[in-house]
């Protein structure tokens, strides 16, 4: 789907705003916007492929983003032996475990005809299994945890490049999404809805409580970057000399640079993701997915075969996600599972892709731009805001302090406030699909 000149100037202007907040700010906060705009961009597209291509109603976004982080832990972070010899062939072995109790509970099921029988068999071998996984598994894992739990306490992973927990991310969050679409993709939208958003509440709940798996609420820090941090730059000659003539400080200019670094990957990761997306859109599959999501009667009625095109899609939509939670987690450095919230990792994405124009790959990269500018900028521009207009009040003044304190939240109004103005004026987004 070509660009039009209006389609062209929008992105401009957006990037004209980026650049004057590099002029007016500093240089750091544009770059460190612009990266997290391509991150949010590239779930916004796999929201995008889920909504837009299929109607499929996804709001589990959250729990697809933290699996991919978890991929960088279990990938880049190297083992760690002591935890390993003390309970990592318990853990493999109860894991194991449970997943055979599973699997003989399924056999059971389309072994025996439907009964009360089949009912009891079933249960007993859950129970059974149950307990006989946790008298493995249980003494395992607190014997993991009571390594080092101050700096260790997990398994570690396995120690290889970052960049590789990239792709690994994307393939984690596909087969969570394979297991939730077999349950979840043949309920109604709503419904569809509610069970997505309790998967990912319970992959978060895993991922808090599960130390032995990435330490839990712990946080894991520490964790290898593909792009040299800032600190790192420092010393080298070219960086200094690069400051000399920029006239900034060396960290400065070493942090601007490890920005761009990031910016130069996401761009590439993002750019061949968008060549894919549209390829996809404007083939035969494309429409037919598009056939799909205006009438399923219609498409059912021609031959297709709706849940499992909706299956494919929802794994292709939510392994984009797990990349871009994997890209996020290795910028940072660090995996903090209790930073995973419904509001910033589902509701925003969600608005993206609405404001941007949904069922249109550009639409949503665009929307990511802009709403992830206005959540990051809105909150200091509401705190000057309410201090120029109580300037000339008592400082001990109540209303001063309630509307000061209102500031913090002026990014939950305007998210509201711009949502309802695209659905006023632009129903379909600002770059609408054709």
């Amino acid at each position: 789907m070509s660009l039009t000149a209006r389609d062209l100037g929008l992105f401009a202007g957006m990037f004209a705003v980026l650049a004057m907040v590099a002029m007016f700010q500093s240089p750091q906060l544009a770059i460190t916007i612009l990266n997290m705009s391509l991150i949010s961009a590239i779930m916004a597209l796999g929201v995008n492929m889920q909504w837009g291509y299929a109607g499929l109603f996804n709001v589990g976004i959250m729990g697809f983003t933290a699996v991919g982080g978890l991929a960088v832990v279990l990938v880049a972070q190297p083992p760690v032996p002591e935890a390993w010899a003390a309970g990592g062939l318990g853990i493999l072995l109860g894991l194991m475990l449970g997943v055979a109790t599973i699997l003989a509970a399924i056999l059971v099921y389309k072994r025996l005809a439907p009964s009360k029988l089949r009912g009891l068999a079933i249960f007993a071998v859950l129970v059974v299994g149950w307990f006989v996984t946790s008298q493995v598994f249980g003494p395992a894992k607190q014997a993991v945890q009571a390594v080092n739990p101050a700096a260790e306490g997990f398994l570690g992973g396995a120690g290889l490049p970052v960049i590789l927990a990239w792709p690994v991310g994307a393939v984690f969050a596909a087969g969570v999404a394979w297991l939730v679409g077999k349950v979840s993709l043949g309920l109604r939208a709503d419904y569809l809805a509610i069970a997505t958003l309790g998967i990912s509440e319970i992959v978060i709940a895993v991922l808090k409580h599960e130390r032995w798996l990435a330490r839990g609420v712990n946080n894991v820090t520490g964790i290898e970057r593909p792009v040299a941090r800032p600190v790192d730059l420092q010393p080298l000659p070219w960086v200094q000399s690069l400051a000399d003539t920029l006239g900034w400080s060396v960290s400065q200019t070493a942090s601007v640079v490890s920005g761009l670094g990031y910016a130069a990957l996401f761009t590439l990761v993002l750019a061949l993701l968008i060549w894919l997306a549209e390829r996809a859109l404007n083939s035969p599959w494309g429409r037919m997915m598009r056939a799909i999501r205006d009438n399923e009667v219609s498409a059912r009625a021609m031959g297709k075969d709706v849940t499992r095109r909706h299956l494919m899609i929802f794994i292709l939509g939510s392994a984009v996600c797990g990349l871009a939670g994997a890209m996020m987690v290795s910028m940072d450095g660090q995996l903090t599972p209790g930073s995973y919230e419904p509001l910033r990792f589902t509701f925003l994405i969600w608005v993206m892709v609405i404001v941007g124009g949904s069922g249109n790959n550009w639409g949503a990269v665009l929307g990511a731009f802009v709403i992830w500018f206005l959540w990051v900028q809105v909150e200091p521009a509401g705190r000057w805001l309410m201090d120029t207009l109580t300037a000339g009040m008592n400082p001990d003044s109540l209303i001063r302090q309630r509307m000061i304190d209102s500031a913090a939240y002026m990014r939950l109004m305007t998210m509201g406030v711009a949502l309802l103005l695209i659905l006023r004026f632009a129903p379909r987004g600002l770059i609408p699909e054709r």
